[in-house]
C-alpha cells in the first residue's frame, strides 16, 4: 500500500491567508525553520497507477501539480484518481470536488449525513451535475453503533476500506450542527489484504473511543489529528473563543492528550509486533508551534516517535 500526503495543514493552509500568528508570520518572512502546507488530503494506492483520493481539499488543483502520479497521462484525458472518499462535509474536505469537474462522472464515497449536506446546505453535488456528475457510493453503518461496512473501490485492488463512525459534529453551515448523528465525522481503517498491513487515518479526532482505540492499535501507520498542540490554544492567542474540544480536536498536550494516547499503543501489546507502529500528526493548525522544526514542541513529538507530517511525504506499507 502506498500513501502520499497530498495535504497537512488543517483548513486555511500554512501560512493562513490572513493570519499574522508567530508561525504564519514566521514562515513568511523566513525566520523560523518552517515549511508551507496545502489543506488535508492524502491519496492511497494498492499498485502506484490508480488511486483513492481522500477528501477534496480546496487546494487540490496544487496538489495535483504536485504529484505526478496522479497525471499519470495514459490518454488524452486522464488521471490516477479513481474514486473520491470524504470524511466528513467541512469545506476543508470538499470544496475541491468543484476542480474535478472536467472529468468523467466522480466516484464518491461518504455517509449518508455528508451526501445529504452536500445536496443541501452546500449543494456540491447539484452543482457538479451540470459538469460530470457525481455517482454516490454510500458509506453504510452497521446497526445504531459506530460500526460501519468495509469496502472495496471498483479499480483499486488489494485495498479495503473499512470506515468508523466518530462521535464529532457537522460543519457549521449545516442544518444539523446541533444535533449530531453517526456519520457526521469518520475514520478510516485501510488495509493491504495482501499483506495484512493498515493504516489508520482521522484527521478530526476529539475522543478516544472504543472502536477509535482498537483500529490504532491494529494499524501499523497511524495518521491522526495534530490540529493543535494546546487544548485552549486558540483563545489563548485570541483567535477565538473555543475550545480544542469544542471544534472536535484532541490536542497533543496534557494528561489525555495525543501524545499520552500515541504512548499508550506501545505500552500495551507491541512486543508482538514484527515492526514498529508509525505514528504521524496531520491537518496541523496554523497556530501550532510544531510547524516549527526547531520549537521545543517539536523536539518532544521525535523523544516520543511521533512525526509531522509535511506535503508530499510518503508512506510504504
Amino acid at each position: 500500500m502506498k500513501i502520499i500526503v497530498l495535504g497537512s495543514a488543517a483548513g486555511g493552509g500554512f501560512p493562513q491567508w490572513n493570519c499574522n500568528c508567530r508561525n504564519c508570520a514566521g514562515v513568511r518572512g523566513g525566520t523560523i525553520a518552517a515549511t508551507p502546507r496545502t489543506q488535508s488530503s492524502i491519496a492511497v494506492s494498492g499498485d502506484g497507477n490508480d488511486w483513492v483520493l481522500i477528501n477534496a481539499s480546496p487546494d487540490i488543483l496544487a496538489q495535483i501539480r504536485a504529484t505526478p502520479a496522479l497525471q499519470p497521462a495514459r490518454a488524452k484525458r486522464d488521471s490516477g484518481i479513481a474514486a473520491v472518499m470524504l470524511m466528513d462535509a467541512q469545506i476543508d474536505h470538499v470544496t475541491g470536488l468543484l476542480m474535478l469537474r472536467e472529468g468523467k462522472p466522480l466516484p464518491l464515497y461518504c455517509t449518508a449525513s455528508v451526501w445529504n449536506d452536500l445536496n443541501t446546505s452546500l449543494p456540491l453535488a447539484p452543482v457538479l451535475s451540470h459538469y460530470c456528475g457525481v455517482h454516490w457510493h454510500p458509506l453504510h453503518t452497521i446497526g445504531d453503533g459506530p460500526g460501519m461496512q468495509a469496502v472495496h473501490v471498483p479499480g483499486i485492488d488489494g485495498l479495503r476500506f473499512t470506515p468508523l463512525a466518530l462521535s464529532s459534529k457537522a460543519p457549521p453551515y449545516s442544518p444539523h450542527r446541533a444535533q449530531p448523528g453517526i456519520g457526521d465525522n469518520i475514520g478510516l481503517l485501510i488495509e493491504d489484504t495482501g499483506s495484512g498491513k493498515t493504516l489508520f487515518y482521522a484527521p478530526g479526532l476529539g475522543l478516544i473511543e472504543p472502536q477509535v482505540d482498537a483500529a490504532m492499535r491494529r494499524a501499523d501507520c497511524v495518521l491522526v489529528d495534530g490540529t493543535f498542540w494546546r487544548a485552549d490554544e486558540m483563545i489563548e492567542l485570541g483567535f477565538s473563543s473555543k475550545s480544542a474540544a469544542d471544534m472536535g480536536h484532541l490536542p497533543q498536550s496534557g494528561e489525555a492528550g495525543m501524545i499520552a494516547v500515541l504512548d499508550s499503543l506501545d505500552a500495551h501489546g507491541n512486543a508482538r509486533r514484527r515492526t514498529a507502529r508509525r505514528k504521524i500528526l496531520i491537518h496541523i493548525n496554523n497556530t501550532n508551534p510544531i510547524l516549527d522544526d526547531d520549537s521545543a514542541q517539536r523536539a518532544l513529538l521525535a523523544r516520543h516517535g511521533i512525526e509531522v507530517a509535511f506535503d508530499g511525504m510518503e508512506i510504504v506499507l
